[in-house]
């Protein structure tokens, strides 16, 4: 009878809340126990958030699913309930599998983001599905800029019920960042629906914006103010053991047994100090293999839990493909042999970032690294200092500063090198400081960044500096973006991720939003762009000018199509295919049409796919390109999933011709919430290599694992039949970490 007659308050709510502009906190009368079952009656006293509107397919009515939330804390938690309604009585849920941290706009989910510092740029979101599998991310950038890498501690259970589901949430207060005394924060709560393929939020989102806009969030009105949560002391030990094997070159083995450990210290409430002393990050998945037809270096996202958190107070200065500081820049190298990125050791690092209070961010990190004898790398030390200040209503204003020394050497101490004034005497360093604005409108409408970047070394090169301006304006029934970019011959941040140096860079895109009212299509947007890239010595070098056509389905599934005429200059002899084919020479130009085309299928049916197809000219011959995913998943237990990636290149002799071949299965099993096993193969003929990656993870505690991860790489040949020759490099590794409060 308790729970029915929650289940009717919840329902029902209070008309002031549902259409005001908040929610409010409320002390706890009497404990709360996470099971997914509302018989507390704590929960009869919450205020309530619901009349949920719609974010997809449209965004001007209540949603089809309603949702209530409510929320309550006590002194160390913050309790989230949502009840999830259903159309259906009986039905079946979506989710990719058990494993935490699921993604997808078909996923049955229930979501919260918290925006302590009510900035509308940055938050936090805890997540959780019909199966109490759970996930925590941050956002940044007001919600352009999306992750859930990070990690930590809270709990969450659901449970199924005939007609609607239910979710309870504890996140303590020692995994957010806030300050003390504070009486508001800003919040809001949506939901994913699979039966529907309805997407709603409690503040309504405009639908041409993303789900994790930030711009339009409510008030949480504390009932007091917020208290400092007492010593948050967290420490993080790992013990690993490993084998490896390489067959080519001395073949050279290695055994070895390490330990380590992470740290996290609560300065304040709202900044926090990590410290990691001899990490090791072996049992993070390899990275998924491209095949690489550019001219220029491949970006793989970082993927170490320790560079995550705030991790924007850092990686989002400049755009992408011209950035001052790439973190997996620290602590990696890249294995030429096998394509495969492998660890430079870091023997220490430290970290403070966060916020100093509602207006003003910091950030400060230091990694120390091991020397490298076969590769000629010495210790390095890499320190990262930056400084963001709100301004406006959503906007900013960041200064970075990057330095990369070797400081274990007398001769290189950073006290006897001038901090910007190279003389002929100087050591190698590198260094980079840059100023960014990022412009917010508070509709979020208006969105831009400008910055300006300058890289010192030895020398003091001219012409190293990299600029830009970006800006867009993004309404219902339009999207405008345009960006002129300038970057110096020798700008070089080492530290970085820069594509390409020395040119002036302009874009232009538009596109016209249609939403049908009635048939299959949810939105129909006529797109057309342009880009161009010019210099001082050769006038244009590279452009594109294109057009084509975007097609949301309400079903969830996507298409797109576009016709590009592209013009490429080459500065260097370039081969096409990076099979050390006759490249083309220096000097060269040339215009080719190509039709580029992707197509994605509804993600709540157990088979969904996508295809990618580009056909046309290429560069002086033709290439065919087809390419995709198909995945079967099997609710909820895990996906399998296949990866594809074929390019038929033909050029004219006496340059030459390819076929390249990336391809490999994927298997993502979830035993329960708390045993995954992963496997992934990947066959890349472009770089003749057979990888396999199997891993094997035991969540047995919160926030600790042991893992098995086992890396096997193979020469395998296309040229006439498929062939795996001899092994190339081996690896097993054992790692346990626990998570421990103190």
């Amino acid at each position: 009878m308790l729970k029915k007659l929650l289940l009717f308050g919840l329902l029902l709510g209070c008309i002031n809340t549902a259409f005001g502009q908040g929610i409010e906190m409320r002390r706890a009368t009497g404990p709360v126990k996470i099971d997914g079952v509302m018989d507390e009656e704590a929960w009869a006293a919450a205020d309530s958030a619901y009349n949920f509107m719609q974010y997809f397919p449209y965004d001007s009515s209540l949603a089809v699913s309603q949702t209530v939330a409510r929320i309550l804390y006590d002194d160390q938690f913050i309790y989230v309930l949502g009840v999830m309604q259903n159309q259906a009585n009986d039905r079946e849920y979506v989710t990719p599998s058990l494993r935490r941290d699921f993604s997808g706009d078909a996923n049955d989910s229930f979501s919260m983001v918290i925006d302590p510092f009510q900035d509308n740029t940055n938050a936090f979101i805890f997540g959780i599905n019909p199966f109490g599998v759970r996930r925590e991310g941050l956002i940044a950038n007001g919600g352009s800029a999306f992750s859930l890498d990070w990690d930590n501690k809270w709990y969450g259970e659901a449970k199924q019920y005939k007609g609607y589901w239910v979710a309870e949430m504890a996140i303590p207060f020692k995994t957010l960042r806030f300050n003390k005394g504070q009486s508001r924060w800003n919040v809001n709560f949506f939901r994913i629906d699979s039966e529907h393929a309805e997407r709603s939020t409690w503040s309504p989102i405009s639908r041409n914006f993303s789900l994790s806009n930030l711009a339009t969030l409510k008030k949480l009105n504390w009932d007091e103010p917020t208290r400092k949560p007492g010593p948050n002391v967290s420490v993080i030990p790992y013990v690993a053991a490993g084998a490896s094997r390489y067959f080519q070159g001395e073949n050279q083995s290695s055994d070895n047994v390490s330990a380590g450990f992470d740290a996290k210290y609560a300065v304040t409430p709202g900044l926090n100090l990590d410290l990691t002393v001899n990490p090791d990050f072996s049992q993070v998945e390899v990275d998924r293999q491209v095949t690489n037809l550019d001219r220029f270096e491949i970006f793989f996202p970082e993927r170490r839990q320790f560079f995550l958190e705030n991790a924007d107070l850092f990686s989002q200065f400049g755009q992408g493909g011209l950035r001052p500081f790439f973190s997996r820049r620290i602590g990696v190298s890249r294995d030429k042999s096998t394509g495969q990125n492998v660890q430079n050791k870091i023997n220490f690092g430290a970290r403070l970032s966060g916020k100093l209070n509602n207006n003003w961010r910091l950030g400060l990190l230091s990694m120390q690294t091991q020397k490298i004898d076969k590769l000629n790398v010495p210790e390095l030390n890499y320190t990262v200092a930056t400084l963001q200040r709100k301004v406006f209503a959503r906007s900013n204003v960041g200064l970075i500063f990057v330095n990369k020394q070797d400081l274990a050497n007398p001769p290189n101490r950073l006290l006897n090198v001038p901090l910007f004034t190279v003389g002929a005497k100087a050591n190698q360093f590198n260094r980079v400081l840059g100023l960014d604005y990022n412009l917010a409108s508070p509709d979020n409408v208006w969105n831009g960044k400008f910055f300006y970047h300058h890289s010192f070394e030895n020398g003091n090169p001219q012409k190293s500096y990299a600029t830009a301006a970006d800006l867009s304006y993004s309404t219902i029934g339009w999207r405008i973006g345009t960006t002129i970019r300038k970057v110096g011959e020798n700008y070089n941040p080492e530290v970085g991720f820069v594509r390409r140096r020395g040119f002036e860079r302009g874009t232009l895109f538009v596109r016209k939003n249609f939403y049908p009212a009635s048939g299959p299509f949810q939105r129909v947007s006529p797109v057309v762009l342009f880009e161009a890239f010019q210099n001082q010595a050769n006038g244009i070098t590279d452009s594109q000018i294109g057009g084509g056509i975007q097609g949301s389905f309400r079903n969830t599934t996507w298409v797109e199509s576009y016709l590009n005429r592209r013009f490429i200059y080459l500065f260097n002899d370039f081969d096409p295919t990076r099979k050390e084919n006759k490249p083309l020479p220096k000097g060269s130009s040339y215009t080719f049409i190509t039709f580029d085309s992707f197509f994605r299928s509804d993600a709540r049916k157990p088979f969904f796919y996508r295809i990618e197809a580009n056909v046309g000219q290429y560069f002086n011959g033709t290439r065919l390109r087809l390419g995709g995913r198909l995945n079967f998943r099997f609710t909820p237990y895990g996906v399998v999933s296949m990866n594809l990636n074929y390019n038929r290149i033909r050029l004219p002799k006496p340059f030459g011709s390819a076929d390249l071949l990336l391809a490999g299965p994927r298997v993502d099993l979830t035993f329960t919430k708390n045993l995954f096993w992963t496997t992934l193969v990947q066959y890349n003929s472009q770089i003749d290599n057979l990888n396999i990656n199997s891993r094997l993870q035991w969540r047995f505690a919160p926030v600790s694992d042991l893992f098995v991860a086992y890396t096997d790489n193979y020469l395998a040949t296309n040229d006439q039949t498929f062939d795996i020759g001899a092994p190339k490099s081996r690896s097993l590794v054992f790692k346990l970490t626990y998570w421990l409060n103190l």
